[in-house]
């Protein structure tokens, strides 16, 4: 790997996991406290193709869907502010965990962008918590796929050199204040904020 043209994201902190796990509650209330967060590409992807009759869905092109989410996860990771603490619902390396947990092809590019486009080293993953677990128009998967896809996401950032942090089974604001304490104990980021 010629790592001239690594570019590495250090304060692109990646809230990963299962569906329903609890990691978009949290990156609303993180933005709500000031920082800057990015949305989930699957869940956006989905809502755009129900709106205009599209076909990229997981129930529908499996391939495409995964196409679409890689094209909007790499422009985020390419578009995110430098300097200040990103959180990011979902990563590039969710992509491969969903290629792998779906037995899909590898997309052209993936490879080599998660070798070269690198969020900070420490990743929060968000266990299977089935007493918050919802299903939706955009999240129709089983408790039981939820669970493997958590399962698939640790073998995947660990693959990708990643260290997982497990987010507790708390209130929202709680998992919050640990992501932030966590963060603030490792010397990862400076400039947190205090969340109540």
């Amino acid at each position: 790997m010629d790592t001239q043209y690594i570019r590495m994201l250090s304060e692109g902190y990646i809230l990963t996991g299962g569906p329903g796990a609890g990691k978009t509650t949290v990156c609303s209330l993180l933005e709500k406290a000031g920082y800057s967060c990015v949305p989930e590409s699957g869940r956006a992807v989905i809502s755009q193709e129900l709106h205009t009759g599209g076909s990229a869905l997981t129930w529908a092109d499996r391939s495409a869907f995964a196409r679409r989410m890689f094209e909007t996860d790499l422009a985020a990771y390419h578009a995110a502010r430098r300097g200040t603490p990103v959180f990011f619902d979902r990563g590039l390396p969710d992509v491969a965990g969903y290629l792998k947990l779906e037995d899909l092809n590898f997309l052209p590019g993936l490879e080599n962008a998660l070798q070269n486009c690198r969020y900070a080293p420490l990743v929060f993953i968000f266990p299977p918590w089935q007493e918050i677990y919802v299903n939706d128009a955009e999240r129709k998967q089983s408790f039981a796929v939820a669970c493997r896809t958590f399962r698939m996401m640790v073998q995947v950032y660990q693959a990708y050199g990643y260290r997982l942090v497990e987010v507790p089974r708390l209130e929202p604001a709680g998992r919050c204040r640990f992501i932030c304490s966590c963060l603030e104990q490792r010397g990862y980021a400076g400039g947190l904020k205090t969340l109540k």
